[in-house]
């Protein structure tokens, strides 16, 4: 049986994937019909901080990378990367992938972890942009364009 996992956060960036000791095959581009991607999820011990999340929208739609792991067992690796399932939850979606749909396995934060309140840090949006080789070019623009935390004092306003 073959098991994905669609990473639409800092899990796009392969080296981060790397780290975490996350062993798959292939790695292929993913959409995720009817979720828009938000800078949501508050960071543990990091107040005013934010991670990927994926909330429902009807007319949106997640780009990120979907990773062909070698084995049934390896998503369990990236349960305490993610907080599950304290911070995230682990839920079997299907992604849509140029060979077509894909039954994969997604994280979603927690309500109780989410606040409209809080921006992501430079270098972790960075991670996000490692995924560069997997998303359109409209949709990088898109993050580029992510406002930030600028600095440790606070975040930037405009």
């Amino acid at each position: 049986m073959t098991i994905y996992y669609f990473a639409y956060g800092s899990n796009m960036n392969p080296a981060r994937m790397a780290s975490r000791g996350m062993r798959y095959r292939r790695s292929v581009a993913g959409f995720l019909e009817g979720w828009t991607l938000a800078f949501n999820k508050r960071a543990n011990g990091r107040d005013g901080r934010a991670y990927a999340n994926i909330v429902e929208d009807a007319g949106g739609g997640v780009e990120g990378v979907l990773y062909e792991l070698v084995d049934a067992g390896e998503i369990a690796r990236m349960d305490p990367f993610e907080g599950h399932p304290e911070r995230y939850r682990r839920h079997a979606m299907t992604v849509r992938a140029g060979e077509g749909p894909i039954d994969t396995w997604v994280y979603i934060a927690n309500e109780h972890w989410q606040s409209d309140t809080v921006l992501p840090e430079r270098w972790y949006l960075n991670h996000l942009l490692s995924g560069r080789p997997w998303l359109s070019e409209e949709y990088y623009r898109w993050l580029l364009a992510t406002e930030c935390w600028p600095d440790a004092t606070g975040p930037a306003r405009g």
